[in-house]
């Protein structure tokens, strides 16, 4: 399994109206104090992320919500930031109490059903209103799911059955990462990283993504070998060693392709993370409309992370000057960060461009491209645009797709 990010684990979010104990819930489950806990209705106003050991689950991103029955104008507020963390949990834990079950819920497992969401039906306050029958067929004919009792205040009586519930919920996706090279590789292989230290750099390690790929490397069993990208040539005629798989920062493909030997496959970081979290097919069907844009169309470039840009900025700068001299046409540019809102309607683009998603989980990035999908938007990834306006395209993904074809085919 890859290393995690913090915002990598799976995410669960808690929802609920005021007061029935959602954030008595997390700090019962976990047998820490963690969550303010108040008898004053509407005690959480924003959405909280807590990190999270959960017995038998592992590593887990808890999001407590304001109530979903929250009043007022701020509390539409409240309620409408709730709503957007849909598009960013994993799984939901939808909180009852008191044998109430109304549009406010039934609404919420809407959104749910919409979004695909997997989510368990929580009735917390067991101790002082007990689950009654007609309520349990209720939920039953409601959502077609059993509700589970539950007491923050008796812990000890009920979190076996919660967690062995939210086992059983919980996508298996989301839990293990899947590998990176795993299938690429056999146990002893060398493989090569090439690493360029620039002003994008940051300070003393390496990014995030180089991290992953290297523990993949060892995870299973193989050599990784890192450098810079001046010191490949030296290396190849100095060593003799033919490395199994040559994986290279996309910014130096140019390079990276010239000194390789043809025979050695060769991709990139933000081309292997695509595969793992992002939605490859649809990515290499994207990527060759680049070829076809015209004067005037809007390109949206979605960063997953936040950072400070650079004066050659990768997304930033990079991207759009190698997009416009390949196209030579008049292109525009929006640059949306982290999981922030885009700018326009989704429809004004022509084409969008996603990173890697290093700092994503694969739900994350997949509900990121629901949009732009759903209106035939075409989109690709980092790796495999900078590759196809630099003629390597069906090289730097031929490790994954078995194609052969000469630099330039699409092009």
């Amino acid at each position: 399994m890859t290393a995690r990010g913090k915002d990598t684990k799976p995410h669960v979010g808690i929802f609920g109206r005021r007061n029935v104990g959602k954030s008595s819930l997390i700090n019962a489950l976990v047998g820490q104090d963690i969550a303010i806990v108040s008898d004053i209705a509407g005690t959480t106003t924003d959405p909280v992320k807590k990190s999270i050991e959960v017995h038998g689950l592992g590593p887990l991103i808890f999001i407590d919500t304001a109530g979903i029955d929250d009043t007022g104008e701020l509390g539409q507020l409240r309620i409408k930031k709730s709503l957007a963390t849909l598009r960013l949990i994993d799984m939901a834990i939808l909180v009852l109490s008191d044998n109430c079950f109304d549009s406010y819920e039934s609404d919420l497992v809407k959104e749910f059903e919409v979004l695909d969401i997997p989510f368990v039906l929580v009735h917390n306050k067991n101790d002082v209103a007990p689950v009654t029958a007609s309520f349990r067929n209720e939920i039953r004919k409601a959502t077609g799911k059993e509700i589970t009792e539950y007491s923050a205040l008796q812990p000890q009586k009920y979190n076996t059955e919660l967690l062995r519930v939210l086992r059983e919920s919980m996508p298996p996706a989301a839990l293990k990462s899947r590998g990176l090279i795993g299938d690429l590789v056999n146990h002893g292989d060398i493989v090569l990283l090439i690493t360029p230290i620039d002003i994008e750099a940051p300070e003393g390690r390496l990014i995030l993504p180089q991290v992953q790929v290297i523990r993949d490397i060892l995870d299973n069993d193989c050599t990784a070998i890192v450098l810079k990208e001046r010191e490949i040539d030296a290396f190849l005629r100095r060593t003799g060693i033919k490395p199994k798989l040559v994986i290279t920062d996309s910014q130096v493909f140019l390079k990276a392709d010239a000194s390789i030997p043809r025979d050695i496959p060769l991709t990139s970081f933000s081309i292997v993370l695509a595969r793992q979290k992002g939605d490859f097919g649809e990515y290499l069907k994207g990527t060759p409309k680049i070829g076809g844009l015209k004067d005037g169309d809007r390109i949206l470039l979605l960063e997953s992370c936040t950072h400070n840009v650079s004066c050659d900025d990768i997304g930033r700068v990079k991207i759009p000057r190698w997009l416009t001299n390949f196209t030579g046409r008049k292109l525009e540019f929006d640059h949306v960060a982290g999981l922030d809102a885009i700018p326009r309607p989704v429809e004004d683009y022509a084409l969008v461009i996603q990173c890697g998603g290093c700092m994503v989980t694969h739900r994350q990035l997949m509900n990121r491209l629901r949009e732009p999908r759903k209106h035939n938007i075409p989109v690709t990834n980092y790796g495999m645009a900078i590759a196809y306006v630099h003629g390597i395209f069906n090289r730097a993904t031929e490790p994954f797709t078995g194609k052969t074809e000469k630099a330039g085919d699409l092009l």
